[in-house]
């Protein structure tokens, strides 16, 4: 199993959740956060000051899949998502030893 932490622009939200849904994913968790990368923020004038605002504000979203489902996930997101700019957002890929459904005891794959 294979936990996919995916960062992206909020207004991708919703593209994220039907490639995730259409690829049939039994469960995700979407928290708002707020991040910078290569891109630095941006430079704002306000009542004639410059601001840098470098905490720009992101969607993160984690879910748990089967190892030969991560791969074809990762490919239709950053197909789908990529817009070639700075601030597209990463996906991080992380191995899951194990998993437990609390109600039933079940675990493994099945518990996801």
């Amino acid at each position: 199993m294979k936990k996919l932490e995916i960062i992206i622009k909020p207004e991708k939200l919703e593209t994220v959740k039907g490639i995730l849904e259409a690829q049939k994913v039994s469960g995700l968790m979407i928290t708002h956060i707020m991040g910078f990368g290569k891109q630095k923020g941006y430079t704002q004038k306000y009542r004639g000051n410059e601001m840098n605002v470098n905490l720009l504000p992101k969607v993160k979203v984690e879910t748990v899949v089967s190892d030969d489902a991560a791969s074809k996930i990762c490919d239709i997101i950053v197909k789908e998502v990529s817009t070639g700019e700075y601030g597209d957002g990463k996906i991080f890929v992380f191995p899951v030893e194990d998993a437990i459904r609390i109600r039933t005891g079940e675990r493994g794959e099945k518990a996801i």
